[in-house]
């Protein structure tokens, strides 16, 4: 496995758009970043619009800073998958994810996410469609299991009948979904953890890439769980404490001439980003809301972010915010 993807921040709706990419980008110059989930048949339909390229700008536009990145699909149909996972190369995406994970009932009505490990036939026809249509590795995120269809031998069949398809990578969250009875929180707190089962399944399969998904909160238990996998992928424990990832380039990518990472740093390197989005009409706070978990555990963090967002959320505002709240950042030595 690449070493840059050793570590991946996994898609995450509402979380993971653009600016926190770019926010990402400061911290880790190697991680594998995603996208959140893009719906295939969303792509199709604004293809077809008259302003169909500032919508697709809008659905899957990024920086070239941002890359490596992932754009992850939801979806059920091969040929509509198809359809996005070559749109996916000719932006210049790294790879193409397919969502059988999300246990939300709005995903569930479209008949995709976590539904779909009840069907690993279906996923390996929609993953060799995509391969075929886009060059791209093509890679899958699922669960342990769904209800009652949790062994560890369904796993086994589920992954094989999808690599089968020419999945590439498996980046596997280790618990398993209750689709009805359980939101989405909750789906990812109260099925327990079967970091084991993962752990298995990378031994019984040792010519798969897999990838350890869920209750990863340091570095350190990353650097464990790297002994027994291929990868590990970390969420809300990015999302909500960004800068304790800051060696992650040094720890897990071997890079040893890592520049230090502070809040100012991440900071200022944002801050070209931030003049170039509110230049074309964009709103600050829209990368300003990725900013509150910056800094933390310090004297005045409260302060610093009420000030941060009061300041940001003016419809005026502009990257001269972020310049200020830099400033007063580096005065403290953070």
């Amino acid at each position: 496995m690449d070493r840059a993807y050793r570590f991946s921040v996994a898609p995450m709706l509402d979380c993971t758009d653009r600016h926190f990419r770019v926010l990402m980008r400061q911290i880790s110059g190697r991680s594998l970043l995603y996208t959140e989930m893009v719906v295939a048949q969303a792509i199709h339909h604004a293809r077809r619009e008259p302003d169909g390229q500032a919508r697709l700008e809008r659905l899957i536009g990024f920086d070239p800073l941002e890359k490596p990145l992932a754009l992850q699909l939801g979806g059920d149909d091969p040929v509509l998958l198809a359809e996005a996972a070559a749109l996916a190369a000719t932006w210049g995406y790294d790879e193409v994810n397919l969502n059988v994970g999300c246990p939300s009932e709005k995903v569930q009505r479209g008949r995709f996410g976590a539904c779909l490990m009840a069907e690993p036939q279906r996923v390996a026809s929609c993953v060799a469609a995509m391969a075929a249509a886009c060059g791209l590795p093509v890679t899958v995120k699922h669960r342990i299991g769904i209800d009652q269809r949790d062994s560890y031998e369904e796993l086994l069949q589920f992954v094989d009948t999808v690599a089968a398809g020419g999945a590439s990578r498996f980046s596997v969250h280790a618990r398993k979904a209750w689709l009805d009875g359980l939101d989405p929180k909750q789906n990812r707190t109260i099925p327990p953890l079967r970091h084991d089962l993962v752990h298995r399944l990378k031994r019984d399969r040792p010519g798969l890439t897999i990838e350890l998904n869920g209750g990863l909160e340091t570095t350190a238990a990353c650097l464990e769980h790297l002994q027994q996998v291929d990868g590990v992928m970390v969420g809300r424990a990015v999302y909500e404490h960004p800068l304790r990832w800051a060696e992650v380039d040094r720890l897990i990518h071997g890079q040893l001439d890592q520049a230090p990472v502070s809040a100012s740093t991440v900071l200022r390197g944002l801050i070209p980003h931030a003049e170039r989005w509110v230049a074309g009409g964009g709103r600050l706070w829209a990368i300003a809301r990725h900013l509150v978990h910056l800094v933390e555990a310090v004297p005045g963090a409260r302060h610093w972010r009420g000030q941060l967002t009061r300041e940001a959320g003016e419809r005026t505002a502009d990257a001269r915010v972020l310049i200020a709240a830099a400033q007063q950042l580096e005065a403290r030595g953070l």
